[in-house]
This record gives C-alpha cells, sequence and structure tokens, in this order.
C-alpha cells in the first residue's frame, strides 16, 4: 500500500467519482433525505418505554435510571443484532489492554460520572459543557447499524444517541470549521492501558466536518438500551457506521473545530496502514490482510466470512461526500 498522503482539497471542491453503490432499501434514504431537511422526527417509532421529552444522563448510583428512546426502524439495518455478552465482551479499547476481553475485565473501577466535556476552536460557543448540558435538549435514537473492525470481524449493534450534526449546531462551528477532532480522556489511573506506550496518549480521532454532519454519524450514549457499559467507551463515544470501527473514538472528553486536519492516533502511528478518511473498502486491503470479506461476530471462530461491502453497505447515503477523491490514495 502507498503510503498515505494528506489531501489539499477542501471539501467544498471534492466532485464526482465513480464508484459501486450497494443496493440499500429506498425508507433509509428517504430518512436521510427527510433529516436533512429537518423533519427527522417523522422517522421516529415511539418506544415501548416512554417517549422522551428530556434526557438524564446516568447516575453514579449502581443502578441509574434507565434510558428512554425511540426506535428509528427507517434508520436501521434489517440484520439481527449481536447480544449484549457478544458486544460488550469482546473490544478494542487499548486504554484497559490490548486484548480483547481486557475492556470487560479491567474497566469495572472506571467512573463515568460527573463527566464533562470542553468544546473548543472555530465556534461561537466554546466552553465545558456537562454530559447533561449536552443530552438534555435532545431526544434519544435506537439505531441498529452494522460495525465493521479493520481487523476484518464485524457486528451488529443497537445504539442509543443522538445524531451528532444536532449537537455540534448548538455551538455554532464558524466557516473556518473544516474538520471536527475528538480527544478520549487521559486518565492512566482509571485507563491502565496508558501506562504503556502503544500509541502517543490520549487517543485522538477526527472528522471533516461534512462527515461529523452527515445523518448517520451518531454520538451514542448506549447500546441494547442500556447506557454505555465503560468497556464500550462510557459514557460518550462516536458512531461513524461507513468507517472502520477505530474512527469511533470513545469517552470523549473534547471537540474541537478546526480548519486544519486533525492528526489522529492510529494514522500517526502507522501512517500506512490507517488512513485519515478509514471508509470501509473492500478494494482496499490491508498490508497484512485483505479487507474483501469480515468475520461476523456470532458465527463462532470458524464461522463463514462473508463479503465486505463499500463503505460497510452505507454507499448509496454517504459515498456522494468523497466524489472526486482516489479512494485506493485517501484510504
Amino acid at each position: 500500500m502507498a503510503k498515505y498522503i494528506y489531501p489539499k482539497i477542501p471539501p467544498s471542491a471534492i466532485e464526482a467519482a465513480p464508484i459501486e453503490l450497494a443496493p440499500q432499501s429506498r425508507s433509509r434514504r428517504e430518512a436521510l433525505a427527510a433529516l436533512a431537511a429537518g423533519a427527522g422526527a417523522a422517522c421516529l417509532a415511539p418506544h415501548s418505554i416512554a417517549q422522551p421529552t428530556s434526557l438524564r444522563a446516568p447516575s453514579s448510583t449502581s443502578s441509574p435510571t434507565p434510558p428512554r428512546f425511540r426506535r428509528n426502524t427507517a434508520m436501521s439495518v434489517s440484520e439481527a443484532p449481536n447480544s449484549w455478552e457478544e458486544i460488550t465482551t469482546y473490544n478494542n479499547f487499548y486504554e484497559f489492554g490490548l486484548d480483547k476481553g481486557d475492556p470487560s475485565e479491567r474497566s469495572g473501577s472506571f467512573k463515568p460520572t460527573p463527566w464533562s466535556v470542553e468544546i473548543a476552536g472555530e465556534a461561537a460557543k466554546p466552553g465545558r459543557y456537562t454530559l447533561e448540558d449536552i443530552l438534555r435538549p435532545h431526544a434519544l435514537e435506537e439505531r441498529i447499524y452494522r460495525f465493521r473492525c479493520v481487523e476484518a470481524w464485524s457486528r451488529v449493534v443497537p445504539w442509543l444517541g443522538i445524531p451528532l450534526r444536532d449537537v455540534l449546531a448548538r455551538f455554532e462551528p464558524n466557516s473556518r470549521a473544516k474538520y471536527v477532532e475528538f480527544t478520549t480522556l487521559l486518565d492512566p489511573k482509571q485507563f491502565p492501558g496508558q501506562r504503556s506506550r502503544v500509541i502517543d496518549w490520549p487517543y485522538v480521532e477526527g472528522l471533516r466536518i461534512d462527515e461529523a454532519m452527515h445523518p448517520l454519524t451518531l454520538l451514542t450514549v448506549g447500546l441494547h438500551g442500556r447506557w454505555l457499559p465503560n468497556q464500550s467507551g462510557a459514557p460518550l463515544r462516536l458512531i461513524v457506521p461507513w468507517k472502520y470501527g477505530f474512527k469511533s473514538i470513545k469517552s470523549i472528553v473534547k471537540i474541537r473545530f478546526t480548519e486544519r486536519q486533525p492528526a489522529t492516533s492510529w494514522n500517526k502511528a502507522a501512517p500506512d496502514e490507517y488512513g485519515f478518511f478509514a471508509n470501509v473498502n473492500p478494494a482496499v486491503d490491508h498490508p497484512r490482510w485483505s479487507q474483501a470479506k469480515e468475520r461476523r461476530l456470532g458465527g463462532g471462530l470458524f464461522g463463514a466470512r462473508v463479503d465486505t461491502l463499500p463503505f460497510n453497505g452505507y454507499a448509496n447515503e454517504v459515498a456522494s461526500l468523497y466524489r472526486g477523491l482516489d479512494l485506493r490514495r485517501f484510504y
């Protein structure tokens, strides 16, 4: 694979490029169009427990009040989700350790409350906001998304969250905000993996502003109808379903609007292996393995491998973001 080269084109200058699109349901395309027009509420089916009027972040008690949410079926895939156990006991979260079981085994003492997020950079309303401040004006949605790891395994997850665009808009980013940078908590006492030198801590990820504002991008606080467990990125993480999983940063404490492309953790550590864009692409292999197929969790260690879809099956919704961009070069 050629060495990653930072693009020199602004988002507004990206032109059309041919790409094979995976078939998608008409309902999901219509839902995206409705959300883009500000009519997303029409796509939300009420969940049986309650229709939310305001949200409370999980408390520091051992039994926090369950989240209230609506199921957004139009924005969800039809595949059956993986179980709670399959999702929460097999994770990459190097802040807790390198093995897949380390996050669930070593995260019990992590304290996700109280929690606050710093908003910085090119925006009219920077500052430090509590998690309650961030959640309170919004209604949680459940969306069932595919999740594809760069290591060629995948699963299906019922996330609970808020469209990121709705949250970011409240801070009024200005015209110089071309990118959004996200940072994970730096606390080696709670994150024992941060005592190692695997990467340059804290973990940092980033999106172009148009990616961050896309209706599919989800600021996530729960899964399977519960608040996020510690091992899954509590209390606040990102989900970008058309990108490899390392873009979906966990335990976020800072969001910064910036004019320049952020220097992201894995791209700095191994630029030949992990590009800034990290779009799921079966035609561009990792230097050490193929990305053409994936192992779906739940099928056993020797379960059948399935074909990987361009943009993880969301090509019809997001391919237009990358018109004119050479996806082999800017991987």
